[in-house]
Order: C-alpha cells, then sequence, then structure tokens
C-alpha cells in the first residue's frame, strides 16, 4: 500500500502529538505536588500548626519528666539518713605509728603517734560505720603518769567529718569495761553539723606486725552517745 508524502507527514505528526500527551500526563502525574499551596493555603496552615503543637507537646513532656526525675535524686540520695540522737557500739581497726620519741632513761618517755584505722559499727547501723579514722596522739610516761591524749577526725564517703579529743585518764566509772578513756565528740561537718557527745572505749591489743618501724595494731571499740542540734 502507498501513502503520499502528505499522508505520511499526517500520520508522524499525530503518533509525535499522543507520545508528548502521554509523557505530559504521566510527567503531571508524578511531578504534581500532593497539596496545591496556591488552592488549600488554609490546609497547609493548619497542619503546620498540626506539627507544631504534637513536638511542644512532647517537649512539654519531656521536659516534665526530667524535672520529676530530678525532684527524685535527691530524695534517693538522701535516703537512710542520720539519726539526730542515739546510741549506737563500734570499732576502729587502727595501725599506730610512732612519729617523734623524747626519751630521758629514767626521767620520762614522751612519744607522738599517728593512728589510721576504719570503724565498724557492731549493730549494722549506718552511724559510725565505714568511716575512715585518722588520729594524732601523744603517749606520756613519767614515773606514775602514763596515759595517752589526743584528737580523731572520721570522714565518711561523702566527705562529710567528725573531730573527736580523747584522753585514757577520763573513765566513765558507770561502764566499766570500756576502761581505757573517754573520747569527747565536740563537732562535725556535713550532715554531722552540730554533733557533740561521749564515747568511752576501751583497748584491745593485737598480734604483733612484721618489719620494722615500731608499728603496733589496736582494736578501740567505743560505745557512743550522740545528738546533732
Amino acid at each position: 500500500m502507498a501513502f503520499s508524502a502528505g499522508a505520511q507527514f499526517d500520520v508522524c505528526n499525530e503518533r509525535h502529538m499522543q507520545v508528548v500527551s502521554n509523557f505530559a500526563a504521566v510527567h503531571d502525574k508524578v511531578l504534581k505536588p500532593p497539596l496545591d499551596l496556591k488552592e488549600e493555603p488554609m490546609k497547609f496552615i493548619n497542619l503546620s500548626i498540626l506539627a507544631t503543637s504534637t513536638a511542644a507537646m512532647r517537649l512539654a513532656k519531656t521536659t516534665a519528666l526530667a524535672a520529676v526525675l530530678m525532684s527524685l535524686a535527691p530524695m534517693a540520695v538522701a535516703g537512710d539518713p542520720i539519726e539526730k540522737k542515739g546510741t549506737t557500739p563500734y570499732v576502729t581497726h587502727f595501725i599506730f605509728r610512732p612519729l617523734m620519741t623524747i626519751d630521758t632513761a629514767e626521767l620520762g618517755k614522751a612519744t607522738t603517734l599517728e593512728a589510721v584505722g576504719t570503724t565498724q559499727n557492731m549493730k549494722g547501723e549506718k552511724m559510725l560505720d565505714k568511716m575512715s579514722a585518722r588520729c594524732v596522739a601523744l603517749n606520756v610516761a613519767s614515773g606514775d603518769k602514763k596515759y595517752i591524749d589526743g584528737a580523731c577526725v572520721l570522714a565518711d564517703s561523702d566527705g562529710d567529718k567528725i573531730f573527736s579529743t580523747f584522753d585514757t585518764r577520763d573513765l566513765d566509772k558507770s561502764q566499766p569495761k570500756l576502761d581505757c578513756g573517754t573520747h569527747i565528740i565536740t563537732g562535725g561537718t556535713g550532715k554531722y553539723k552540730g554533733i557533740t557527745g561521749s564515747e568511752p572505749f576501751a583497748c584491745i591489743s593485737m598480734p604483733a606486725l612484721a618489719g620494722p618501724g615500731d608499728y603496733f595494731a589496736m582494736d578501740i571499740p567505743h560505745n557512743t552517745s550522740w545528738e546533732i542540734k
């Protein structure tokens, strides 16, 4: 079958137009935005407001939750508080180290000592338990005068401290088993601020330490009565 040049041109032109039409249809489906901002401006604004409100609500909930957790944290740390008044027994496991000695033979002898150790509450209570102890003492022996006096600092895991003095000549006759002397609590820091008290104590010698240096060990049981004002 033969076609004239004009007929062939019309057929080609018609196919070309069909291709262009199909392409435009596909292009329109693919590229047309889901929301026409010119035709539906209010719908776009409402969606924006909704998204902003949702984000704000999430932020508010997160902030409120953080505030609750922060308010509960101090309560958890402050749990099991120290009683303001009471009586409890504890032992300090001490190592004594001689620092300096003045020895005048038959006239007398004086030795300064450093003692370090840890405490153990004999009832398993929090007060005076698992504290580090450090003391400085003067041991005097002259004629019939023999005594040790000095001062101690106890520190807990929070860094709060209790300060006391002691004297082996100060005995509590009402507690005869604690016959080595008495600590007098004079003050404290942190949770122990305003503390005062009395601590009659005993002295229990421990086995000799190995090596040079004249170090020696003692367990010091106390029966402590305290008050925090």
